[in-house]
This record gives C-alpha cells, sequence and structure tokens, in this order.
C-alpha cells in the first residue's frame, strides 16, 4: 500500500477555525503510515460557489480554479474529510467543494472525522449520502470530537486518549478499501 495517496482534506475556512488542530492531529497520527498521507487545506482553494455552466459530471470544467481542483484531488486514492459540525450538517465551503468534480472523486475511499456539540456526527451522515452520490466508499470507522470533552473552552483541541486506537482502525479501513478501489481506475 505504500504507492497510496490520501489527502486530509480540512472542510473549514472560518477565521479561528478549530479544524486547523484537528488536521494536525490527524495528520500526526497518520505519520509513520504506509500510505502518504498530504494536507489539502480549502483555504487554499479559495472556490466561488459552484460557477460552472454544466454539470461536474459531464467533466466539461470551463474555469481554471476548477481545473485546478480536479487536478489536485485527481491524484489522491482515497480521502480524510475533516469537518465541523454546522447547523447538523457539514460545512458549507466543504459541500461546495466536493460538488465542484465528479470523475476525480470515483472510485476512491473516504473515512471522516468531525466535531460539534454531538461530535460532529450528523455532517458525518450528510456526507456519507454525498459520497455514495459520487462513488466514494466510504469506512465505517469515523473520529467524532465533542465539543465539551475534546476541546477546552471550546477552542483549544486536547483530544482524549480513546481516540487514538479508532485512528488507527480508520487509517487500516481506509487504505485497505483505497487500495483495493485503485484497480478499478486503471
Amino acid at each position: 500500500m505504500s504507492d497510496l495517496r490520501i489527502a486530509v482534506i480540512l472542510g473549514s475556512t472560518r477565521p479561528g477555525r478549530n479544524g486547523a488542530a484537528v488536521a494536525d492531529w490527524v495528520m500526526a497520527q497518520a505519520a509513520g503510515r504506509s500510505a502518504t498521507y498530504e494536507l489539502v487545506d480549502l483555504a487554499d482553494f479559495p472556490l466561488p460557489f459552484l460557477d460552472e455552466p454544466t454539470p461536474p459530471s459531464f467533466g466539461q470544467y470551463q474555469n481554471d480554479h476548477t481545473r485546478a481542483w480536479a487536478e489536485k484531488i485527481a491524484g489522491y486514492d482515497g480521502f480524510v474529510f475533516v469537518t465541523p459540525e454546522y447547523n447538523h450538517s457539514t460545512s458549507a465551503v466543504l459541500k461546495n467543494a466536493i460538488d465542484f468534480i465528479y470523475a476525480e472523486w470515483n472510485n476512491k475511499a473516504a473515512a471522516f472525522v468531525a466535531w460539534g456539540s454531538l461530535g460532529g456526527s450528523r455532517a458525518i451522515e450528510h456526507l456519507r449520502g454525498i459520497s455514495a452520490e459520487l462513488q466514494i466508499a466510504d469506512v465505517r470507522q469515523q473520529l467524532s470530537f465533542s465539543l465539551f470533552t475534546d476541546f477546552e473552552d471550546f477552542s483549544t483541541f486536547t483530544p482524549g486518549d480513546q481516540h487514538l486506537d479508532a485512528a488507527q482502525t480508520m487509517f487500516d479501513q481506509l487504505e485497505s478499501w483505497a487500495g483495493a478501489l485503485k484497480p478499478l481506475r486503471a
């Protein structure tokens, strides 16, 4: 599995966001694994609201920002979506970035990491449905961080040790599925 490339997609761009600390923690837990994990921060890809004239499933991207985003995502075998929970769902910036492209997501694997008052579980459930439509196979293990127990004063990320083994299980599942799906794209 050493040839697998996994993007850890940070799905929050708010000033003072908690997501950077969560994504950094995910990257630290992935260090030393056989797959290559790379952080993809949506703040580095300032996409406007979906502005392509044709549906992404047509693959006829007109805008430079869409083509750059598609090129970035195309090279990965799997994804770890790192998302806050806003209003019982994922962030608008993450949903928008997902919606911009289509084929670049197909036949790849994904895992989910979220945080919120209920551990981000509703954001993850929405992402699972979105993933199915994009032909992304999502793994069972997820990481859910509570604003009450995994953050000090709701802002400083202090995850409990119980998340360490869960993270490794999530990576194991993700790498297995990403490896299994790779021949479908050859």
